[in-house]
C-alpha cells in the first residue's frame, strides 16, 4: 500500500507530522514523501525542516494521497506542474485526503466540486470558491475524498483512515500506542467554545495570515 504525502515550502509541520506517525505503522504500508523536487522543506514552524526524498516526477501513483495545509497553501496553484499532479494521482488513488488548508489546494486542483469538504474553520467559507460545499465538521467524507479540519483533526483522520484501509483493531492498537487520549486543559478547541475575545482576534491574525487564499 502506497502512501504519499505532498511536502511543499510553508506547509504546517503538524499536518504532515501527525498522520504520518500513524499512517507509516499501517501494515504493508510503503510511505513516500513528494516535492517539485526531491530535498529539505521549511515548515511553517520556526525553522523546522522536513525532507522529500522524492520529486513529482518520481511518483505517479499512491493508494493514498495525503496534501497538508499551509496559510499560502493555494499559492502552489502557481507553482507549474503541481496541481497536474495532484489531479493524476488522485485518478489512482483509493483515498485522496487533506488537513487543514490542504482541501483548498484539492479545490483548486478542480477535484471538490460538488462534494462536502472542510477546512480550518478560518479559512472554511473559502472552499466554495472551488464548487465544494462546506461542512463545519472535524472529518468529512464524500466518495473517495477525506478531508479535515485544521491542523490536530489530521490526527483524528489518520485513525479513521487506518480503520477503513486496515481494520478498527489496528487503528485502536495504533491510538493506544502513541497514547493518543485528549484532554486538553481549556475548552477552548472551536470557535464555538471560544471567547469573543479570542476568537475576533484570533480571527484577524488569521485572515492576514490566509489573504493568499483565493
Amino acid at each position: 500500500m502506497q502512501i504519499v504525502f505532498l511536502f511543499y515550502d510553508g506547509m504546517t509541520a503538524l499536518d504532515v507530522v501527525g498522520p504520518h506517525e500513524i499512517l507509516c505503522r499501517l501494515p504493508g504500508a510503503v510511505v513516500k514523501r513528494v516535492a517539485k523536487q526531491a530535498g529539505t522543506m521549511k515548515t511553517d514552524s520556526a525553522g523546522l525542516m522536513l525532507t522529500a526524498e522524492y520529486a513529482l516526477s518520481d511518483v505517479s501513483r499512491a493508494d493514498v494521497l495525503l496534501i497538508p495545509g499551509a496559510g499560502n497553501a493555494t499559492t502552489l496553484q502557481k507553482v507549474p506542474g503541481i496541481l497536474d499532479w495532484v489531479k493524476a494521482i488522485h485518478q489512482t488513488t483509493i483515498w485522496t485526503t487533506s488537513v487543514c488548508t490542504g482541501s483548498l489546494i484539492l479545490g483548486a486542483a478542480g477535484l471538490l466540486k460538488n462534494l462536502r469538504a472542510t477546512t480550518h474553520w478560518a479559512a472554511l467559507d473559502r472552499l466554495s470558491t472551488w464548487g465544494a460545499n462546506p461542512v463545519s465538521e472535524r472529518i468529512v467524507e464524500d466518495g473517495k475524498v477525506m478531508t479535515a479540519a485544521g491542523v490536530s483533526a489530521g490526527i483524528d483522520m489518520a485513525l479513521t483512515l487506518a480503520a477503513k484501509l486496515s481494520g478498527p483493531h489496528i487503528a485502536q492498537s495504533l491510538q493506544l500506542g502513541i497514547e493518543y487520549d485528549p484532554n486538553p486543559p481549556f475548552d477552548v478547541g472551536s470557535p464555538e467554545k471560544a471567547s469573543p475575545a479570542i476568537l475576533e482576534a484570533l480571527r484577524s491574525r488569521l485572515t492576514a495570515s490566509f489573504e493568499g487564499i483565493k
